[in-house]
């Protein structure tokens, strides 16, 4: 993890590696840029409202449900533009535009890299980082911490989807 919390905005990044699959099959996930809900445990909708499908100024339109403090469900959502996709370096950034989560402005990356693990293997890691204002009722590395484990999270699943294929 790696984060920066002199500044006016928050900035950091998270990492997860895949041991097995290559950047190559795990980019495809990703590139589908509407369909992070089957990936992202947190998200449990995700669909295009706006532009044309895989282009920059497509938006989507993501819900998750949260319990509060109080064991009170909340619907969660974001409207999300994407800003860029290359497949050739297999990387995508997007914005938030609109959000009842809580963020007033927020920006990320996410790339899928190869990774050389040793011993001849050869895996991957996907990388999201991002920057943003800070979010009130959170401490940057609680926000941190909670997209660690949201990509693991999304890691893992998008590995043993790949396991099934």
């Amino acid at each position: 993890m790696e984060a920066e919390t002199g500044s006016k905005k928050w900035e950091g990044k998270v990492s997860a590696g895949l041991p097995i699959p290559t950047a190559a099959q795990v980019w495809p996930f990703l590139e589908d840029f509407c369909n992070v809900h089957k990936w992202l445990p947190c998200v449990e909708t995700c669909y295009q409202v706006d532009g044309i499908s895989g282009q920059p100024g497509m938006i989507r339109y993501c819900t998750g449900t949260i319990k509060d403090g109080r064991d009170e469900t909340m619907i969660k959502w974001a409207k999300e533009k994407l800003l860029t996709i290359d497949p050739i370096k297999r990387c995508l950034s997007y914005e938030i535009l609109d959000n009842n989560v809580g963020l007033k402005s927020y920006a990320a990356t996410m790339m899928v890299l190869p990774s050389d693990i040793g011993d001849g293997i050869h895996g991957c890691k996907i990388e999201w980082s991002f920057v943003s204002d800070p979010i009130e009722g959170w401490r940057l590395e609680d926000w941190v911490s909670f997209l660690e484990a949201s990509l693991q999270s999304m890691a893992k699943n998008i590995q043993d989807a790949l396991l099934l294929l």
